[in-house]
């Protein structure tokens, strides 16, 4: 499909797994086998670590502020001066609102694909409180030209969306919604067909976790629902992958079952998510919310939290989304009406398999490639 080389680029190598989240990895990997990306910059961020200290030093001594080096002009054109561009036109599809750094060439076509802007990440994350305001304000600024500039803003969830139009002013004609896909190796899982499963009691029911930040995105919310659905006289086990042992509340319920590496580990991975009964994410903030792609991917129903792009996560009629205030005994409300009609469970877990093919890095890039030729728009509306 492309004209022109199109490379995906990212504070780090897209062709690295441990880029930010999987997500660049992924993303990559899907855009070039349908013929949509050209490639992805290796962008090292550790030959700047001797940079990065220098700058530091210079800016705290003439401002009096410390931190936000990556966001730097610095910092950006270092980045980008690792890597040999092709002759002639460019595009380019950024995960980060900074690169490609300025000034871009006129012949450059630039456009981003985002699960946040800063502000939203300077604001809700906390990431404001490592960089100094000066940083922020400049980066802001800068930020706001590129939207302004750019081709298109693609966000992984209308909260990111929401963010461009309202905090930077950006036409929302050219702002659209497309998730990302669960950041599994497809090659590698089930399919459909052998997702499917005999029906069997909810006993115990099986509530299940994923995510290294356990606090910021909700097990101590999923505890309560637990300790909820024990006082009801209901068997329960909560499931974590992400965390270690050690570094977890002491709970009666809680199974941990450490890091799984999804890239060395990938079967042992696919066989603890599909002993869930739910996938869960109760985040108190959330761009986006990969994992309950994965475990949809998978088959699992989801509970979560309406909240950031959670809800661009949970394709309609494949989860329940709950408002931030609600109580754990809503949630265990549900959970119960589940236990109690096995069936309705195992109807609604067959539904969630039929529909897996939604939530793949392949239908994410064959939505970018309807946007691109005209075909579709998925553009965000209020």
């Amino acid at each position: 499909m492309t004209t022109l080389p199109r490379l995906l680029t990212v504070v780090g190598d897209p062709h690295d797994i441990n880029t930010w989240s999987n997500i660049p990895y992924f993303f990559l990997q899907a855009g070039q086998q349908a013929g949509f990306l050209t490639d992805g910059l290796p962008l090292d961020c550790d030959r700047l670590k001797q940079q990065r200290l220098l700058w530091n030093a210079g800016h705290w001594l003439t401002t009096g502020e410390y931190g936000g080096f990556q966001y730097s002009p610095t910092a950006l054109r270092s980045l980008f001066s690792q890597v040999t561009l092709p002759p002639g036109p460019v595009e380019f599809i950024s995960h980060f609102p900074l690169l490609p750094p300025r000034p871009w060439a006129p012949d450059w076509r630039v456009s981003y694909y985002l699960d946040a802007t800063l502000r939203q990440n300077f604001e809700d994350y906390g990431i404001g409180q490592r960089v100094s305001q000066r940083m922020q304000q400049q980066a802001l600024q800068q930020e706001t030209e590129n939207y302004r500039q750019a081709q298109s803003i693609i966000c992984m969830g209308r909260s990111g969306a929401r963010s461009v139009v309202e905090d930077y002013g950006i036409d929302p004609a050219k702002v659209h919604v497309i998730p990302g896909g669960a950041n599994l190796h497809e090659a590698h899982l089930p399919s459909a067909t052998e997702l499917v499963e005999q029906p069997t009691a909810l006993s115990p029911v099986r509530l299940g976790f994923i995510g290294k930040d356990w606090q910021r995105k909700g097990l101590p919310f999923l505890l309560a629902v637990a300790d909820d659905l024990q006082a009801r006289g209901i068997a329960v086990e909560v499931r974590v992958i992400g965390p270690r042992s050690a570094d977890l509340p002491d709970h009666p319920c809680l199974r941990p079952l450490g890091f799984i590496d999804k890239a060395t580990q990938l079967p042992l991975f696919v066989d603890q998510v599909r002993s869930f009964h739910f996938g869960c994410l109760f985040s108190s903030a959330e761009a986006f919310g990969i994992s309950n792609l994965e475990c949809i991917r998978l088959g699992v129903p989801v509970l979560a939290r309406r909240i950031g792009g959670i809800p661009e996560t949970v394709p309609a009629g494949l989860g329940h989304l709950f408002d931030p205030s609600d109580a754990a005994a809503a949630v265990a409300d549900v959970v119960e009406r589940y236990v109690d009609q096995p069936q309705t469970y195992h109807a609604w877990r067959s539904k969630v398999v039929a529909r897996v093919a939604e939530v793949t890095w392949a239908t994410t890039v064959q939505r970018f490639m309807q946007v691109w030729d005209g075909s579709r728009e998925f553009q965000y509306g209020p």
